[in-house]
């Protein structure tokens, strides 16, 4: 019997290649026990076309390629898609709302058996859920989902980077050789693609530059949050900075620490909020320590309640030396935060001349425009704040985004 692909031609034979794969195809299908059987592509009683659409990501709520995916695959599921996620690694920390979303764990680890059993159990969902489209999102889920097209069915499979920087030499090799076995390749920012294409990830030209998507509803001012928060946190009558992101080299926490150091000293009532964990806590706590700011920082952790601890504070900071998309000012800035940032990868683009822009790794231009955030008046503040969210529901939306991602989909991307 012919099948059909999603614009409603006739799918074209299985490569031959794919025939030598066909043993090693059988033996790994019977070690993964299928998770669930899935509907096929079907139309709605609109007419509209409905498409399986497997998001393959590191983790829900991990950084920029797990949180943005997670409130996508909602607003695809509100549109009448059949969506499901696969992740990688635990923890799941940020979970769809839709009930329709189903979220499957493919038993990865930071071990290579683990990773080969995260493998086995891509391809099985892959070959239960039939889908139209595969959309995987990050290094590792990016070459897992491009080496199962090796043994399975994937009519299109789009995906999607979420950084200028993610790895080094052999992830960047890993792209380069495996980049024939995808349909489209992804970048967050326009100065992310290039970044990729000078590392030769991607052919000059062969990588699509597509904005994440921010849910603004989820993320806007929360004054009964704001209230709560502030004395749970006793920071009630302290100017509040936050920061929110992995403890990780490219947050460059050092700089941010001394920039409030700096800026702290003339200040009487102020307070910095971290947001996140990793293995460079040890080393951020002991600069807390020597630069004697234990009563000015507090450590969160990992929080499920950023939207909260956003409308909690007043001034957001990244202090990052390098991004993607930068995804959390995008955040900050809907919830109408005033917002700090260091200009790299697409953060110029996203903050939209709104907020302060910094040089990376610059601690006194740091402390300087802490300073001047401070120093604003209330209403300045709040015309900012009121000015920063509306350029990003204009701009980065869920709505304009999943159109764009549709497109992508259906191929029509010109």
């Amino acid at each position: 019997m012919a099948s059909f692909d999603l614009l409603g031609n006739e799918a074209p034979k299985q490569h031959q290649k794919s025939r030598k794969w066909a043993p090693l195809k059988k033996f790994l299908l019977k070690r993964a026990d299928p998770p669930v059987k899935f509907a096929p592509t079907y139309f709605n009683p609109n007419g509209s076309l409905s498409m399986n659409i497997p998001f393959v990501i590191p983790g829900p709520g991990k950084g920029g390629g797990g949180t943005p995916n997670v409130g996508l695959a909602d607003q695809f599921a509100a549109r009448g898609h059949n969506v499901t996620i696969a992740y990688i690694l635990k923890p799941a920390i940020v979970l769809p709302r839709s009930e329709k979303v189903k979220v499957f764990w493919l038993e990865g680890e930071k071990s290579a058996f683990s990773m080969a059993k995260a493998y086995v159990n891509l391809a099985k969902i892959i070959n239960q859920f039939k889908p139209d489209v595969v959309h995987s999102h990050m290094f590792h889920a990016n070459i897992l989902s491009r080496l199962a097209r090796l043994i399975c069915r994937v009519p299109r499979l789009i995906c999607t980077a979420h950084n200028t920087n993610e790895g080094g030499k052999l992830r960047m090799l890993a792209y380069r050789v495996t980049h024939s076995l995808g349909d489209e390749f992804t970048n967050v920012s326009q100065e992310a693609v290039e970044a990729f294409e000078h590392k030769k990830a991607a052919p000059v030209g062969h990588m699509l530059s597509t904005h994440n998507g921010i849910d603004t509803q989820r993320l806007s001012f929360n004054p009964v949050a704001r209230q709560q928060l502030r004395s749970e946190l006793d920071i009630q009558q302290s100017k509040v900075f936050i920061a929110i992101g992995r403890f990780h080299e490219q947050k460059d926490y050092p700089n941010l620490l001394d920039a409030f150091s700096k800026f702290s000293r003339g200040q009487s009532s102020c307070h910095l909020l971290i947001v996140g964990d990793g293995e460079l806590r040890p080393q951020i706590e002991q600069q807390i320590k020597n630069l004697g700011l234990q009563d000015k920082v507090s450590l969160l952790g990992i929080r499920k309640d950023v939207p909260e601890l956003l409308s909690a504070s007043d001034i957001f900071v990244l202090s990052s030396a390098w991004e993607g998309f930068g995804l959390v000012v995008a955040e900050a800035m809907a919830a109408e935060r005033i917002t700090i940032a260091t200009n790299c990868g697409g953060v110029a683009e996203v903050m939209g001349g709104n907020g302060f822009l910094i040089p990376p790794r610059d601690s006194v231009a740091l402390a300087d425009s802490m300073q001047q955030s401070v120093d604003l008046s209330d209403a300045a503040a709040s015309e900012s704040g009121s000015k920063s969210r509306q350029h990003i529901i204009e701009k980065f939306g869920l709505d304009s985004v999943v159109d764009r991602w549709l497109k992508i989909y259906t191929k029509d991307v010109g």
